[in-house]
């Protein structure tokens, strides 16, 4: 008996995983977008508190901009909220047109 061979069709090629490098700066990325974030969110609070009577003016309007991105760097830098892991995770689906 006798068979015909049949075409196998070439493999596809997998998705290829993320270098390391774009793993990394696609984090980084994520870390300075979550720090921003909550830069501002700090930034409101404070905008609410009344300082008492050793601030007020705009020089504490100017320098509370700062003292708040500080502050959110600082939370970030913790990745104690899951800001960063969120964003990084829809970047990297961006990245490779994964939906889900």
């Amino acid at each position: 008996m006798e068979f015909a061979s049949l075409p196998i069709p070439a493999p596809t090629p997998a998705a290829k995983p993320a270098a390391p490098q774009a793993d990394a700066v696609t984090a980084k990325k994520a870390q300075e977008f979550e720090a921003m974030f909550l830069g501002q969110m700090v930034d409101e609070m404070l905008s609410t508190v009344d300082i008492g009577s050793f601030g007020g003016g705009h020089a504490e309007e100017t320098w509370r901009s700062f003292l708040s991105n500080a502050i959110g760097e600082s939370i970030a830098e913790q990745n104690s909220t899951g800001i960063a892991r969120t964003i990084e995770t829809a970047m990297q689906r961006y990245q490779t047109g994964a939906n889900r």
